[in-house]
């Protein structure tokens, strides 16, 4: 049987796949997991979401779920993702709970559970939860039933912590704010301006349906144009749940999570930030930033695709920065997971204490033209151990020298092998790329 949580919790179509008696079953397993870890006081969920229609039912049924196994629930409203995970701490709750899909589109939702102090939960206690969920319990009766709180202050809270963990203040900044229709609608532009930065800010009026469509950060075009039309210094744009954040500079150029990265990591190194001068990002990460941070002084750890690994070797080494092309970017010091919203403060705060432009700062680094193909295959794990393919990669990389990459991955729930190639002009990591691919698809 499948495993119920993925990596980002539970998620599917709202009221199809992910359906409130489902939402209600993990929540209140959820709080029973937490009663037997620690029975000595009654276990508290804080709980936020984003402004998905079916946000306000699925909310309703996990507020129902953990109630009904004894905690108590303290919902925060329609807030960011890092939002709820920041609150945990600061309210001294037991459990966080995420109803949000981030950037999938609008009809989507999920349940994501936080642990106590704010951190992802670890894979062993998901399976506690996965493994309560249906079973007979004792419910609590009369005094014995959880209650239900608002936490009218919610976006508040977060903002001042926002406000606290930025560097520099953003006054004489002029800036677009793409909020995606989603849970960064008025924590941004609240945020940013409370900062000092006058803020224009689009897609930020949510109708329950619009979150996602055609703007934020997977939909950059209007932020662009936008940029340009307003004469602004930078763009931002989030996804819907506001853990991500991608940029554009005055000219419209689009700056990626990578480039947002070699911002922050060569100020954190000028600071005395950076610990150990290091900079965690997965393989997918552009050669360009390990060229960028190895000419400045800065080691590049790598690990495999998804942010719960970087966030284990953030944790493991006593690291400070790390991230992924996407734009999500996580500092252990001021946020316990990717918080899109911290990232363009202290992004904006470095444009504001250099002076210089947004564009010239990325410039650090040179983005390698980056080719990705999908190939299907009978048995992709027989593809890792062709010697065919092995001597192919040989070969192309050899060619390649450090003016390139190669990288061959295959799909986690496909018999897909991904073949990706950077090298230095978009033609040359084309042929690699299609020369490999000859290889892979002939393989097995």
């Amino acid at each position: 049987m499948a495993r119920l949580f993925g990596t980002d919790g539970v998620r599917g179509r709202a009221n199809a796949e992910l359906t409130p008696e489902l939402a209600l079953s993990v929540a209140a397993a959820a709080a029973r997991v937490l009663v037997e870890h620690d029975s000595s006081h009654r276990p508290v969920a804080v709980v936020g979401r984003d402004p998905r229609a079916s946000g306000e039912m699925l909310q309703a049924a996990v507020a129902a779920g953990l109630t009904s196994a004894g905690a108590d629930v303290m919902l925060l409203g329609v807030v960011p993702t890092p939002a709820v995970a920041h609150l945990i701490g600061e309210l001294g709750a037991d459990l966080g709970v995420v109803i949000s899909a981030s950037h999938n589109p609008m009809p989507d939702n999920g349940v994501k559970l936080f642990a106590a102090g704010g951190h992802k939960l670890a894979d062993a206690i998901e399976d506690e939860v996965e493994a309560h969920m249906g079973a007979e319990f004792t419910r609590p009766t009369g005094a014995g039933v959880g209650r239900v709180y608002d936490i009218a202050d919610s976006l508040d809270r977060y903002v001042a912590h926002l406000l606290k963990s930025s560097p520099h203040r953003l006054d004489g900044l002029r800036v677009v704010v793409d909020c995606a229709n989603g849970a960064a609608w008025a924590a941004a532009p609240q945020a940013y301006r409370e900062a000092g930065a006058e803020v224009i800010a689009i897609s930020a009026l949510p109708d329950g349906e619009n979150i996602n469509e055609d703007c934020g950060s997977t939909h950059l075009d209007t932020l662009r144009e936008v940029v340009l039309a307003e004469q602004a210094d930078l763009g931002i744009a989030h996804d819907g749940d506001a853990d991500r954040c991608l940029a554009v500079d005055a000219a419209g150029n689009v700056i990626d999570g990578d480039q947002i990265m070699a911002v922050l990591a060569l100020a954190m190194k000028e600071s005395g930030d950076l610990a150990d001068n290091t900079l965690v990002a997965t393989v997918m990460s552009n050669l360009g930033l390990h060229l960028a941070m190895r000419d400045n002084g800065v080691v590049m750890r790598t690990t495999a695709v998804g942010d719960r690994y970087v966030l284990e070797a953030l944790r493991e080494h006593n690291l400070s920065l790390g991230g992924e092309q996407s734009g999500h970017v996580v500092m252990p010091a001021h946020a316990t997971t990717g918080d899109g919203l911290l990232t363009a403060m202290r992004l904006m705060a470095r444009v504001a204490e250099t002076g210089r432009p947004l564009g010239d700062l990325a410039a650090v680094m040179t983005r390698l033209p980056q080719v990705l193909k999908n190939v299907k295959v009978a048995d992709k794990s027989a593809v890792a151990t062709s010697t065919s393919v092995s001597e192919a990669v040989a070969e192309v990389e050899a060619e390649l020298g450090e003016t390139g990459r190669v990288l061959l991955r295959p799909s986690g729930t496909e018999q897909l092998v991904r073949v990706m190639v950077e090298a230095p002009s978009q033609e040359v990591a084309e042929a690699a790329a299609q020369r490999l691919v000859g290889v892979v698809s002939t393989a097995v």
